[in-house]
């Protein structure tokens, strides 16, 4: 979908970085698993990575421990031709690490180590800001705002990239154990909420955030801000629903063989930022919005067929098999 003449626009992903150790058998908790193997993430990474997969141009701007999982990291996001050029290393915290298992249902239950890990390590005065201000699209999450100081590398980031013209895109991919309590979650994920002008939430969240149990039209455009171009509703096997000044609709599934939901939602926003970096144009026109949000829907629906996030995120030609299929 995305065609790119010459030198393609630069996506910047801002956050965590980390390995998921995932049980080698499904369905089982954590304490009964009988092993784990372990799989890179973290949902800006995987953002850039998606990006990256789909013929876009990708940066990641985080920090890892300066060991041998950090170095792993660096090395994956290089290989899935991702520029590196924004990464830190710190040789005092550990690169993170999270636990993780798929339920029997499919839906996932986590366990971090972070006590502090690198990525909560990051300055301010640390980012590259050249890099930053190259993005056309700027994206990130709220696990960056949990503490200090990678909360004020965050904002500073953020503050350079949009002075720089950048668009940008917010996820805040709530992870609740991580936060010191749901009203502190709920409190800095909303503190930066009006600066977005593009925001991904899925149904749980959408209801975490707004404290209602609906995921209607009026619970959606609550959470909506005179900034916002494009409100999305990520609904899992039921598609998505999207929300901009001028139109409103959903957007139907693809109907896959699921195994491990880890990543669909950051293959869903690498292929809208990839469709969208170039030609903004896209966020006023419903037609383009919604060949764009149906490529999307195929991107997150393809990387629930495989375990794990990164090895699951697909290609262009992957996903238009899926496209033609259907």
């Amino acid at each position: 979908m995305a065609t790119f003449n010459g030198e393609k626009s630069l996506i910047v992903s801002f956050g965590e970085m980390l390995i998921d150790f995932v049980p080698t058998v499904s369905g089982v908790s954590l304490s009964e698993a009988p092993g784990f193997i372990k799989a890179p993430g973290g949902a800006p990474a995987n953002v850039a990575i998606a990006v990256s997969r789909l013929g876009g141009r990708a940066a990641f701007v985080g920090k890892l421990g300066d060991d041998e999982f950090g170095h792993m990291l660096a090395g994956i996001l290089k290989q899935n031709g991702v520029s590196a050029e924004g990464i830190n290393f710190d040789t005092g915290a550990r690169t993170a690490l999270a636990f993780v298992t798929l339920r029997s249902d499919g839906e996932r239950e986590f366990m971090f180590y972070r006590n502090p890990s690198a990525d909560m390590l990051l300055r301010p005065d640390e980012l590259n800001l050249d890099l930053i201000r190259s993005a056309k699209v700027f994206h990130y999450g709220s696990i960056s705002l949990i503490v200090e100081p990678c909360r004020s590398a965050h904002l500073k980031a953020m503050e350079v990239a949009k002075e720089a013209g950048a668009l940008l895109s917010y996820d805040p991919n709530l992870r609740l154990p991580l936060w010191p309590s749901k009203e502190e979650a709920k409190k800095q994920i909303l503190s930066i909420w009006d600066k977005a002008e593009v925001i991904k939430v899925s149904d749980e969240e959408l209801m975490f955030l707004t404290g209602s149990d609906n995921v209607d039209d009026e619970t959606a455009l609550s959470l909506w801000h005179d900034n916002l171009k494009l409100l999305l509703v990520t609904l899992g096997e039921k598609g998505c629903n999207y929300y901009t000044k001028s139109f409103r609709g959903s957007v139907d599934p693809f109907h896959v063989n699921a195994v491990d939901t880890t990543g669909a939602g950051d293959s869903y926003v690498g292929a809208l930022l990839c469709n969208i970096v170039d030609d903004r144009s896209v966020l006023e026109d419903e037609a383009r919005l919604r060949e764009v949000l149906k490529f999307a829907n195929a991107c997150g629906a393809i990387t629930t067929t495989k375990k794990g996030a990164i090895p699951a995120l697909p290609t262009v030609s992957e996903v238009q098999t899926l496209l033609n299929a259907n």
